[in-house]
């Protein structure tokens, strides 16, 4: 068997963190993203410790800006010779001030751009390699926090609250992965969306001012399966809660919902 090659956005704290340190073992190649240079470079410089035989390599973006987003798709294409796995796993949570209403680089309502717009402006710029290299995984670490997404009011100009913003945001990434699992099907690139764990102990939790329940490392062990179990190798379009397979919340089978969303999607980002 090749050796694989897998990115991780968000490795520089919680359960990205733990995710690169638990797969670094395993002798591949990782590809780990930031969006702070000292902090990607001393979890790179950990990840090769636990795995000396181990290629790590890093990539710099802040996922806010979809400029960003771009260029550094652009410089993986351009050294990466393939890519068998992406694990989206950066994530801008409530926020520590969840009443503020902060925006993206193109100015989208915050959330809405780093924990769905940027993961699937990546995957899009990155399905070239992806299927070049096939058989390959997409996995998104969404939430089982959901909420109904208002096509009147997308980005929450009017009654933000972080929290909200952060569970619209998760379903909308949910059903683009619903969406593009069909489109990918047949080319051996398989998209699926999970939720981790409970409330683990991260950044994110705590800057919101909830109580942490779980370990950053039980989050690990859901998401790595959906990267890694043969069993699972041709398993495309799903939602996990953890390890079982379960139902999103409704609007994600909503396929008048979905078109709208991946229109303005689509739109968004500047995809075709």
């Amino acid at each position: 068997m090749t050796q694989r090659t897998t990115l991780i956005t968000g490795v520089t704290q919680g359960m990205g963190h733990a995710l690169a340190l638990d797969l670094a073992p395993l002798g591949d190649t990782l590809l780990l993203h930031g969006r702070n240079a000292e902090r990607l470079e001393a979890v790179a410089a950990e990840a090769r410790a636990a795995g000396p035989g181990t290629t790590v390599r890093t990539y710099l973006a802040d996922l806010s800006d979809l400029d960003q987003v771009r260029a550094m798709a652009a410089r993986i294409r351009a050294a990466e010779p393939h890519l068998d796995g992406l694990i989206h796993n950066a994530v801008a949570g409530g926020g520590a001030r969840p009443l503020v209403r902060e925006l993206s680089g193109q100015g989208h309502e915050l959330r809405f751009a780093v924990n769905h717009l940027a993961p699937y402006a990546l995957t899009r710029a990155l399905l070239p390699l992806l299927t070049a290299s096939a058989p390959a995984r997409v996995v998104n670490v969404a939430s089982i926090g959901q909420e109904a997404i208002d096509f009147d009011d997308v980005m929450l100009e009017r009654d933000y609250e972080g929290l909200r913003a952060y569970c619209r945001s998760k379903l909308a990434m949910i059903m683009a992965t619903f969406e593009l699992a069909g489109e990918l099907a047949g080319t051996g690139v398989t998209v699926n969306a999970l939720h981790p764990a409970h409330l683990m102990d991260t950044e994110g939790v705590r800057a919101y001012g909830l109580a942490p329940v779980t370990t950053t490392e039980e989050g690990v062990r859901p998401t790595a399966r959906l990267l890694l179990d043969p069993e699972l190798a041709t398993v495309t379009g799903r939602y996990f809660d953890r390890f079982t397979e379960t139902r999103a919340h409704e609007q994600a089978y909503d396929t008048g919902a979905r078109e709208r969303l991946m229109k303005l999607t689509r739109d968004l980002v500047g995809a075709a």
